[in-house]
């Protein structure tokens, strides 16, 4: 019987630091005998070579999973740990198209999601380790797209330039208008409209 291959899986996130908007994860399995040219630390690369890489990683990789934790999600855990548990659905998410977990993770940052797979949290690995690099791309591709459906939706407050980030732009529009359901109350900036306006 032959010997199964070993199966790594980068991850990493996109999306900590905004007031608005979900918290994203992609876990990736590369194919050796299919390899990617030019992938970096998406935070490295303009906007349209991250939406190209984005269409090849879903093309050639072995396998590929995105999930997401939602504003709501945030508010009730706490950032960190709705960021993992965006992390885990994506690693966990790798089994319907591996037909079974990954035998490693490799996390960008220092931290696990709990998954019991063996685990390895790596400073800056989306700059290191090709696999989550990709995860990286993915991520932040996708959570772009959410924001720019969001700014669709409530144009008001100019999503699609700041993607949620807290930008002067971003605090006098949540000033003006008051947040909108996509905003994490408990983010201090979003929780001190809300108190302002019940005051």
């Amino acid at each position: 019987m032959p010997e199964l291959l070993e199966w790594i899986c980068g991850v990493d996130e996109a999306g900590r630091g905004p007031l608005a908007g979900s918290v994203v994860a992609a876990a990736v399995v590369l194919d050796p005998e299919r390899p990617i040219h030019g992938l970096k630390d998406s935070k490295k690369l303009s906007a349209k070579v991250r939406e190209d890489l984005y269409e090849i990683i879903i093309r050639d990789a072995k396998a590929w999973c995105i999930a997401e934790a939602s504003p709501s999600e945030i508010d009730e855990f706490n950032i960190l740990q709705a960021t993992m548990l965006a992390m885990k659905r994506a690693i966990e998410g790798l089994e319907k198209s591996l037909g079974r977990l990954p035998d490693k993770a490799l996390i960008d940052g220092n931290r696990c999601p709990k998954v019991n797979i063996d685990m390895e949290a790596i400073v800056k690995g989306d700059s290191k380790v090709q696999a989550i690099s990709a995860a990286s791309i993915l991520a932040k591709v996708t959570r772009d797209r959410d924001m720019q459906v969001l700014h669709d939706k409530y144009p008001m407050y100019g999503f699609n330039q700041h993607m949620g980030y807290p930008t002067p732009v971003h605090f006098a529009a949540l000033k003006e208008f008051g947040p909108c359901p996509e905003h994490r109350r408990s983010f201090s900036p979003v929780r001190e409209v809300l108190e302002l306006k019940f005051i």
